[in-house]
């Protein structure tokens, strides 16, 4: 029997977007972190090229040159320093994220920790292998119970707080004496820092040796491309870390048929071997939400965390349906903080991801 899933959280901001809808200079919508600036020229002329023309099946693993490129610019961008046998592309990350817990073998009675304030679909992958989320920032508040996977995520979605590393090390140590795997969700990774937009000294990877004491043992490194390479339409991910997981998890999607399109494991390579266009796109979005941020204080909130990422998390200190349905009034959409769990009540997550022009709009609606 299916196991019963939440809603979709976004079908219920149908009246809200309806409202957005109604300006008379069109719906602004920041309800969700989509990509919108164009494709750099050499990830498009990768994904059009020979890799275009092969009728065979591709590998699961992916070529060598896609895994060594990968590898490299976490070595280049993050510090990381990992075997390209140790890299496994996968379609996107959401669905790594959701079918995680059941590549691992958890089922019921296992446990999985997500935080506080998360990312849906770290629930929804724990639901669908039949075990029990948990959400816990503090770790120590799970007493007895031994947990089977652990998810962190710095920069946060939806908050965009950064982990430090030392807060890292401990999670690591912790999991590591029961047993537990990590695996840390590093989407946003190349929007922290002073050249990410962010306001802090730049989110450390879980495989940073600061962080992992020089061994990935047990730890995993989720990436996506959507987010630095705006490559959420190619579908477009990675995993990497312990090499004796990321060995069982590949076996795991060879017979179950999880293969990345061989084209844009092409554009894949592209993206991982130009680190110029990912600055670029980071900048982007550091100037936008240098605006919106302006303009939400402007407009009497508080914004909390927000130090990196793609979101700014933001609060009118009441119910934050009701800040939705204001913003809506002035053809602006975000979204609620209770899709990311209770604590999220009286927030709401504001993304940049909208063009300029919309940016703009939005600023001139918020601002008194």
């Amino acid at each position: 029997m299916r196991p019963a899933l939440p809603d979709f959280p976004w079908d219920s901001l149908a009246e809200d977007r309806a409202l957005a809808e109604a300006h008379p200079d069109g719906i602004v919508d920041l309800s969700v972190g989509t990509p919108v600036d164009p494709i750099a020229p050499s990830v498009r002329a990768a994904l059009a090229g020979p890799a275009a023309d092969g009728p065979g099946y591709p590998t699961t693993h992916g070529p060598a040159s896609l895994r060594e490129a990968i590898a490299g610019s976490l070595h280049r961008r993050f510090g990381v320093t990992v075997d390209p046998v140790a890299v496994l592309p996968t379609i996107g990350s959401k669905e790594f994220v959701a079918w995680l817990p059941t590549l691992l073998g958890l089922g019921a009675g296992d446990v999985v920790v997500i935080p506080e304030l998360a990312y849906p679909t770290y629930e929804v992958g724990a639901l669908l292998a039949g075990a029990t989320p948990v959400r816990a920032d503090g770790l120590t508040a799970l007493g007895p119970r031994r947990p089977g996977l652990v998810w962190v995520n710095s920069p946060s979605n939806p908050t965009g707080r950064v982990l430090p590393p030392e807060h890292l090390r401990k999670v690591v140590d912790w999991a590591r004496e029961r047993g537990a795997v990590v695996a840390s969700d590093e989407c946003y990774l190349s929007l922290s820092g002073p050249a990410g937009g962010g306001s802090s000294p730049g989110a450390a990877s879980i495989l940073h040796p600061d962080v992992c004491g020089g061994s990935p043992d047990g730890l995993l490194a989720v990436h996506s491309m959507s987010k630095s390479s705006g490559l959420a339409g190619y579908r477009a991910g990675f995993v990497t870390g312990d090499p004796g997981l990321v060995a069982g998890l590949l076996e795991v999607r060879k017979h179950a048929g999880m293969i990345v399109p061989r084209p844009v494991q092409a554009a894949m390579e592209a993206a991982a071997s130009d680190d110029a266009h990912v600055a670029a796109q980071a900048a982007v979005y550091a100037a936008r939400r240098a605006r919106l941020r302006v303009a939400l204080e402007a407009a009497g909130l508080r914004v909390d965390h927000s130090e990196a990422g793609l979101y700014l998390w933001a609060t009118a200190g009441r119910p934050s349906r009701l800040t939705v349905r204001e913003f809506a009034g002035h053809g602006v959409l975000v979204a609620p903080g209770e899709f990311y769990g209770p604590a999220g009540a009286q927030h709401v997550r504001v993304a940049v991801t909208a063009t300029d022009e919309r940016i703009d709009a939005a600023v001139a609606r918020l601002t008194p």
